[in-house]
């Protein structure tokens, strides 16, 4: 599946090259056109963690012992071709990969044409690594868009691949709609590989599960060793507190990992909207994708909500000057793909003592 995947980015992203205007495809690619005043970058940033944790223990004497996490870091390298829009104020002087342009999400740019974003983040927060990756090619022109799309969120743990073509009707400067297809390739969302270990009671056979994935307990010393052999625990408490947990979750990636991804395809509608003053702006898009072809396959998402559902994602950028001192701000955006859910936002007052 990795292979297909790349096959459809390569795809993708030749027949948005070949959709930008005045230019076939049957014509060399003028790379310097498409790279001008495109930003390369990479960047390290760190610093401290959460602060050291001291816990004690009476079990054996009183013990302590200090939990210290490591510090935060994000290593982010990347290549961004997009238009600024009037609001956006570009102060730093270098990209350094901590900014957030929520615009990055709409539907279409400041400007026609053909833009792009390609970063890869890896993180440590808290302790914990992920990493995220956000790369997408769209061409918008007055009466179509083409856009794909690779999304890896690792703090929401989602990751799809998306394409789309739309038809755009332009109502004014501001206002625009479109519909068109969307495609999606995911894993299969829904799926519960603990499903058939539960028991009546919600209960499940995790003992069961442990001895399948190669555990092995001595009922008659009440000890527990993993599928190595090596001693993990020496009672029933830490084999159910800690042990158990592991073996869900090591077992549940597995059963994830062996599933092929799945090309989900959908109707898709959105509108833009854009206005600009230096007093008063407003940015807003969304997209709802309230269809989506069952193709009848065991692990389509349709088995698992008994039916259709509804996806869609928007975003709101508003800001208002009331006077030369005062100004208030709302910023958000809402993603909701087979019901997982990531967002932010934000809102505030500025007041300027002159």
């Amino acid at each position: 599946m990795h292979l297909l995947k790349k096959i459809l980015i390569i795809l993708s992203v030749f027949l948005v090259f070949c959709m930008a205007p005045k230019k076939s495809c049957s014509q060399e690619i003028n790379l310097k056109k498409y790279f001008k005043f495109a930003t390369f970058y990479g960047a390290v940033n760190g610093g401290t963690s959460i602060s050291d944790i001291e816990t004690f223990s009476v079990s054996q004497g009183l013990t302590t012992t200090t939990v210290k996490t490591p510090y935060d870091y994000n290593i982010a390298f990347g290549v961004r071709k997009i238009a600024r829009f009037g609001y956006e104020n570009r102060a730093n002087t270098f990209y350094d990969g901590t900014e957030d342009s929520w615009s990055d999400g709409a539907n279409v740019g400041k400007i026609s044409g053909l833009e792009f974003l390609f970063e890869l983040d890896k993180k440590r927060q808290e302790g914990i690594e992920y990493l995220d990756q956000h790369h997408f090619v769209r061409q918008v022109d007055d009466w179509y868009i083409l856009k794909f799309e690779y999304l890896q969120d690792g703090f929401a743990d989602i990751e799809y691949f998306e394409t789309s073509q739309r038809y755009r009707k332009k109502i004014n400067n501001r206002l625009s709609y479109n519909i068109g297809a969307s495609q999606r390739l995911s894993e299969p969302y829904g799926y519960d590989p603990l499903e058939e270990w539960y028991l009546a009671n919600g209960g499940i056979h995790y003992t069961y599960l442990a001895l399948q994935e190669g555990y092995n307990i001595n009922v008659y010393e009440g000890t527990y060793y993993n599928p190595d052999g090596d001693l993990v625990a020496n009672s029933v408490e830490v084999w159910e507190e800690v042990i158990i947990p592991n073996v869900l979750r090591d077992y549940t990636e597995k059963k994830r990992n062996e599933l092929d991804r799945k090309i989900q395809q959908s109707l898709v509608l959105g509108f833009d909207y854009y206005y600009y003053s230096k007093k008063l702006w407003l940015h807003s898009w969304a997209n709802i994708m309230p269809w989506h072809y069952d193709d009848g396959g065991e692990f389509m998402y349709h088995n698992y909500v008994d039916g259709q559902w509804t996806d869609y994602s928007g975003g709101i950028i508003f800001g208002l000057k009331l006077n030369r001192s005062l100004g208030t701000f709302i910023e958000g955006k809402y993603n909701k793909y087979w019901n997982r859910e990531w967002y932010d936002f934000k809102c505030g007052i500025n007041y300027i003592i002159f």
